[in-house]
């Protein structure tokens, strides 16, 4: 059995309390919170619920530990400090600081002898490997990447974190001529703006400067500077009634020419369609904590990505019936 932590009890840890489940090859140990422990009820029997700051009185108890914090500000310090003492898993998905993020894990994991794997998900994760796949089968090519629509709980996140705001979710819609040109074949040269809209319904404090938090949302770097953003201010009621489930999805499009002189077009597509977005990305992850558990026992330590994992360590099943039932 694969002992499991989850640090943090979100929509994303409850996600992985039900990956759990369906999973009978892990078990869960225990579940950290910030919060009064007491206040948290699991749905779990017979599991602990802890204190995050008693973490450590763990260690040597759990296999891998699983982050469900958020990548604004959660992750990056948390990560580096539990690698400190566990094996670890996260879903890390600001783009654009997984590099320094991954040095920073890389250094408390080797440090301690222990493995770490980031940004496992659906994106940071999965489309990252349909990515990889399709250039390297592909070279001459180029890449799409289109999201939604969908909540996007990292962007969510973000919008929370601002003073004032009490909830929010964020939309993020493919534009819809941008992605029939890829499919197309024409391979066209496309901004982040010409490929994506936002679209934000957020829940103010009562008497909040509107106005501010609009243009803080707006200009966010890393999240909606680079896109034409709409904001929505709405009722705590409305959201609840309008905004409560949280569905996802996206495509991944590789358009490439082979030939001589390039004669064949070929486009390669990934798509997702997703009801739950934290399930979803939970149930990636368990499949991941499985693969960081089975390198950790063949001695590779340090942090790693979706890269470095061979596909038969996500499996539960042996390897000689994947070859003769799936190869």
């Amino acid at each position: 059995m694969i002992r499991i932590g989850i640090y943090g009890y979100g929509n994303l840890g409850r996600g992985i309390e039900s990956a759990i489940r369906q999973n009978p090859d892990t078990e869960l140990v225990a579940v950290f919170t910030r919060r009064d422990p007491k206040t948290v009820t699991i749905r779990t029997e017979g599991v602990t619920v802890a204190h995050a700051d008693t973490v450590t009185d763990y260690v040597g108890k759990i296999d891998v530990m699983i982050l469900c914090g958020g990548s604004a500000t959660d992750l990056p310090t948390q990560t580096p400090a539990l690698a400190a003492h566990f094996n670890v898993i996260d879903s890390f998905d600001t783009h654009a600081k997984i590099p320094a993020h991954f040095e920073a894990v890389d250094r408390a994991a080797k440090q301690a002898g222990t493995t770490a794997l980031i940004s496992a998900g659906w994106d940071p994760g999965m489309f990252s490997l349909n990515r990889l796949y399709a250039s390297a089968i592909l070279p001459d090519g180029k890449d799409y990447t289109f999201w939604g629509k969908g909540v996007s709980q990292g962007h969510s996140d973000a919008i929370r974190r601002i003073d004032g705001v009490l909830d929010a979710r964020q939309y993020t819609i493919p534009i819809d001529s941008a992605l029939d040109a890829v499919r197309s074949g024409s391979a066209p040269a496309l901004t982040t703006r010409e490929k994506h809209t936002r679209e934000c319904f957020v829940v103010a404090e009562e008497g909040a400067d509107l106005a501010r938090i609009e243009n803080e949302i707006k200009t966010m770097p890393n999240y909606f500077a680079d896109y034409d953003t709409t904001v929505h201010f709405i009722t705590m009621e409305e959201l609840r009634r309008d905004h409560s489930g949280i569905p996802h999805g996206g495509f991944v499009i590789r358009s490439g020419k082979t030939g001589l002189s390039g004669e064949h077009t070929h486009i390669i597509e990934y798509s997702l369609k997703l009801d739950s977005n934290p399930e979803f990305t939970a149930s990636v992850i368990l499949a991941y904590a499985r693969a960081v558990c089975r390198m950790h026992e063949k001695g590779i330590v340090g942090c790693t990505t979706v890269f470095d994992v061979p596909p038969a360590y996500l499996s539960a099943k042996p390897y000689s019936e994947l070859i003769a039932t799936m190869l």
